[in-house]
C-alpha cells in the first residue's frame, strides 16, 4: 500500500506545478489580501454525478467572485484521494468534483482554497484505529451526536498530526491550491483518549481534568496545554504546505472574541488571512453581531484580509441547511459584516440548490460591492473609541459561567454605543501596547476582571499620555489566572479600592442622581435630570475612595424587600457608596462603574442605562466627534479610511425583529442628519452615496461636511473622495 502511494505521488509531483501556473495571475505570495468577495461549496456525499459544476460556474462569474472554498477532503473525500483510510464519496466513481470545480474556478482567475473537515471518521478508521476516537469523560469512544455512523476523532493526536497531515500534502500536491482551510479541526470538547492522558500527564504531571472550574489546578494547565498542542498543529500543517506551495498556507477556521478558546494574539500572528466563520442569527442574537465578528478578529489581525461568513440558510440549532434564509437577512447580515470591515462570503451547503430564493439575493450584493470596490479596500478605522476584550478573562475568571459573566457584560457596551451611535473598535487585552493604542481616545474595559501586572501597566500609561478610561465592575480584580486581588490591581486609576465587600444578586437596588456643589448634575446624566434616580444593576463590590479628584455623580441606594408590598420602601443608609467614580487628570478622564452595568443593561434593556453608558464615553472622550448621525432608528456605524477617500457606513437596524431574526420587515429611515470631519491633511473633493448611486449633496463648515441622506433601507454608505490638502 505504501509503494502504491509514493508511485501516485511521483505520478502528480508534477501537477501541482501546472496548477500553479493556471492559476498564476491569482496566486502570489501576497495573494491573502487580492480578493474582495469569496465563495464557498460545501459538498454533500450525494453531489459527484449529480451536480451541475458549470451553473455554479457561471454563477461565481456573474457575482464576480474573486475567491472559492471548495470541500476536498476530511470526514469524506471529493477527489480521487490514494491516502489509506481516506473515506471516498460513495458516489465519486470515477469522477473529481473538487478538481473540476478548482480548474474551472482558475480560469475564472480565482483563487482557490480547499476544504478540510477531519472532526469524524467512519468505521473502518475506528476499526484499523480505535485509538484515533475520541473518548468521554467515562471512557466511552464517541459516536458523532449527529450522525451514528460516524466517530468523533481526536483532534490532538495521531489523527490529526499524521493522517490529516497525509491528506493535506496530498491536496496541496494534485491541486496546487492557495491553502487548505480546516473546519472543526480542533476538536469536539475534552477528549480523554489514550493519546490525550499520556500527552497532558508528560506536560503537567496531571490527569486531565473533570472540571471547567479555571481555579483547579489540572484545568488550568489543561487550558495551556490544549492551546500549545493545538498551535503545534497548526505550524505543522501550515510548514507541510508551504514545503510543496510556498505561496499557500494554513487557514485556521478559528478566532473570535472573549468566548474564543485559541489565543487571538497567536492567531493573529500566524494567520495570513482569516474567516469569521459566524455565519448567521439564531436566538436572541442582535443583526449588529456580524460586524462585533469583523471587529474582534481586527483587533488582532490589523490590516489583513477577514473575510465574513454568511449561510444562506439557517443558522439554527436545528439545523436546517439545505433551507434559504430570508432575503433581508441576509442583506443585513452581509451589509454589517462590510460595514465593519469584513468581506463577503456566502456559503451553501449541498451542490443541488432546491430553493433558489438566495441567488439573486447574493448577486446583487456582490454586483453592489464589486462596482464600488475601491471604497471597500479600507486602510484604517477612524474610531477614536476602543473596547477591549479578554480570553484570559473569559477562561481564567469566568470559566463555565464566561457568557454570564464576561461576554454579557461585553454585548451590554457594545449595544450602548450602537444606540449611541458612537463609532468603536475592538482591542485584544494581549495588544495594548502604545502602538497598538494609538490612535484611539478611549479605552471601555467591560468586567476586564483578570489582567497581569504588566497589562495594569500599559492601561495606566494609555492615562498617563492623556487617554480616557471607561470600565466596569470587577476589571483589574484579579491576576491573569484568576486569582482575586486584595485590591483593583488600578485602584489608583479608579479613584477607589476595593474593601472586600460583594453584594449580589441584588433586587430592588437603585442608584440616585447627585448634584455637584454648584447644584448642577455631571453631564454624564444628561437626560436623566428629572429621574430623580435609576435602578442599579445585580452586582456590585464595594469600594472606599482614594484619592482628592474623584466625583461621585451617582450614589447606590441599597436593595430593600420587593415583597410583600407593603414592605416596598427603601432604609436608612448605613454608609454612603458611590454608584460611579469620575476623575479628571489633565486631558485624561476616568469612569468606573463598581457593578455589572453591561451585563444589567444587555439583560434588562432598560433605557437609562444606555442613556448613562453612552454619556459617559461620550464625556470621557471629550473632543469633537469623527462622524455624527442624527434621525430615528436604530444605526450601526462605522467610518473608514482608503487610499484616496472615506466612508461612513450606515446600517439600518431598524425592523421588528432587530434583536431575534430572521427579519420580517426592514424600516426605511428618512432624515438622517450626518456630520463627518475630514481627517487632518486632506481636502474633500466630491461624495456619492453608494447604495443610492447618486451624487451626495453636502455642505461645509470648516472641515466638517453636513450631508442629510436619502431614505435608507438595509444600508447605505456615503463616500468622499479625498485629495491632499
Amino acid at each position: 500500500m505504501e509503494s502504491t502511494r509514493r508511485e501516485f505521488v511521483a505520478q502528480v509531483a508534477g501537477t501541482a506545478a501546472a496548477w500553479a501556473q493556471s492559476g498564476a495571475a491569482a496566486a502570489g505570495p501576497d495573494w491573502y489580501d487580492r480578493p474582495m468577495r469569496w465563495a464557498q461549496l460545501a459538498f454533500v456525499e450525494d453531489d459527484p454525478g449529480n451536480y451541475n459544476p458549470n451553473f455554479w460556474l457561471d454563477y461565481f462569474r456573474r457575482i464576480h467572485a474573486e475567491a472559492a472554498c471548495l470541500s476536498a477532503g476530511g470526514c469524506i473525500a471529493f477527489y480521487p484521494t490514494q491516502v489509506p483510510l481516506h473515506y471516498r464519496s460513495r458516489w465519486l466513481g470515477n469522477t473529481d468534483p473538487f478538481g473540476d470545480m478548482a480548474r474551472g474556478c482558475r480560469k475564472l482567475g480565482m483563487n482557490v482554497v480547499a476544504r478540510t473537515d477531519p472532526h469524524a471518521a467512519h468505521q473502518d478508521v475506528y476499526d484499523a484505529h480505535p485509538d484515533w476516537i475520541a473518548v468521554d469523560a467515562e471512557g466511552n469512544k464517541r459516536r458523532h451526536w449527529a450522525d451514528k455512523d460516524f466517530w468523533v476523532t481526536c483532534a490532538l493526536g495521531p489523527y490529526n498530526f499524521e493522517f490529516m497531515t497525509a491528506v493535506t500534502e496530498e491536496i496541496v500536491r494534485m491541486y496546487g491550491v492557495d491553502g487548505v482551510f480546516s473546519n472543526r479541526w480542533s476538536g469536539s470538547g475534552t477528549c480523554y483518549c489514550e493519546h490525550c492522558r499520556e500527552n497532558f500527564r508528560e506536560f503537567s504531571g496531571m490527569d486531565l481534568p473533570r472540571t471547567l472550574d479555571p481555579q483547579n489546578p489540572a484545568r488550568r494547565e489543561y487550558i495551556v496545554w490544549r492551546q500549545a498542542r493545538l498551535f503545534e498543529l497548526w505550524r505543522l500543517w501550515d510548514s507541510r504546505i508551504k514545503a510543496i506551495n510556498p505561496h499557500a498556507a494554513f487557514l485556521a477556521n478559528s478566532g473570535g472574541g472573549a468566548l474564543s478558546t485559541l489565543d487571538m494574539k497567536t492567531v493573529g500572528e500566524l494567520a495570513p488571512t482569516l474567516f469569521a466563520d459566524r455565519q448567521g442569527r439564531s436566538g436572541l442574537m442582535p443583526s449588529w453581531a456580524a460586524g462585533k465578528n469583523g471587529k474582534e478578529y481586527r483587533a488582532t489581525l490589523g490590516r489583513k484580509a477577514i473575510a465574513g461568513i454568511t449561510s444562506v440558510g439557517l443558522e439554527d440549532e436545528f439545523r436546517w441547511k439545505d433551507s434559504v434564509q430570508n432575503g433581508d437577512e441576509i442583506r443585513l447580515w452581509m451589509a454589517d459584516g462590510v460595514a465593519q470591515g469584513l468581506r463577503p462570503w456566502f456559503v451553501k451547503f449541498n451542490a443541488k440548490p432546491i430553493d433558489k430564493r438566495w441567488l439573486p439575493v447574493i448577486e446583487q450584493m456582490y454586483a453592489w460591492h464589486a462596482k464600488h470596490e475601491q471604497y471597500l479596500r479600507n486602510e484604517r478605522p477612524l474610531a477614536r473609541v476602543g473596547m477591549v476584550y479578554s480570553q484570559q478573562t473569559a477562561e481564567f475568571y469566568g470559566g463555565g459561567q464566561a457568557r454570564e459573566k464576561v461576554e454579557n457584560e461585553i454585548l451590554g457596551f457594545y449595544q450602548a454605543q450602537v444606540e449611541a451611535r458612537i463609532p468603536f473598535e475592538m482591542v485584544h487585552d494581549g495588544l495594548m501596547d502604545e502602538e497598538h493604542l494609538t490612535g484611539f481616545r478611549t479605552l471601555i474595559l467591560p468586567n476586564i476582571a483578570a489582567l497581569t501586572e504588566a497589562q495594569c501597566g500599559q492601561i495606566r500609561a494609555f492615562a498617563a499620555r492623556g487617554g480616557s478610561v471607561v470600565a466596569s465592575y470587577e476589571t483589574s480584580l484579579y491576576d491573569e489566572w484568576g486569582k482575586g486581588r486584595k485590591d483593583f490591581g488600578l485602584a489608583e486609576l479608579w479613584g477607589a479600592s476595593f474593601d472586600g465587600r460583594r453584594e449580589g444578586p441584588m433586587r430592588n437596588s437603585y442608584l440616585t442622581l447627585e448634584r455637584d456643589a454648584a447644584g448642577q448634575f455631571h453631564p454624564m446624566l444628561a437626560g436623566l435630570e428629572d429621574a430623580t434616580r435609576i435602578i442599579n444593576g445585580v452586582n456590585r463590590v464595594g469600594v472606599s475612595e482614594t484619592g482628592s479628584n474623584r466625583v461621585w455623580p451617582l450614589t447606590v441606594v441599597s436593595s430593600y424587600p420587593d415583597l410583600p408590598m407593603e414592605e416596598v420602601f427603601p432604609r436608612p443608609a448605613k454608609r454612603r457608596d458611590p454608584g460611579v467614580v469620575v476623575q479628571e487628570n489633565g486631558a485624561s478622564r476616568i469612569v468606573y462603574f463598581p457593578w455589572d452595568i453591561g451585563r444589567t443593561f444587555w439583560q434588562v434593556l432598560n433605557v437609562d442605562h444606555g442613556k448613562l453608558l453612552g454619556n459617559a464615553i461620550r464625556w470621557a472622550t471629550n473632543e469633537a466627534p469623527v462622524v455624527t448621525v442624527e434621525g430615528p432608528g436604530m444605526v450601526d456605524l462605522a467610518m473608514w479610511e482608503q487610499k484616496d477617500s472615506m466612508t461612513v457606513h450606515l446600517v439600518n437596524l431598524t425592523n421588528p425583529m432587530m434583536m431575534k431574526g430572521p427579519v420580517r420587515e426592514v424600516v426605511p429611515l428618512v432624515g438622517q442628519k450626518v456630520r463627518v470631519r475630514i481627517p487632518a491633511g486632506r481636502r474633500a473633493t466630491g461624495a456619492r452615496y453608494l447604495v443610492a448611486d447618486r451624487t451626495a449633496a453636502y455642505g461645509q463648515r470648516g472641515n466638517v461636511l453636513e450631508f442629510e441622506t436619502p431614505q435608507i433601507g438595509v444600508h447605505e454608505v456615503i463616500a468622499v473622495d479625498l485629495a491632499r490638502a
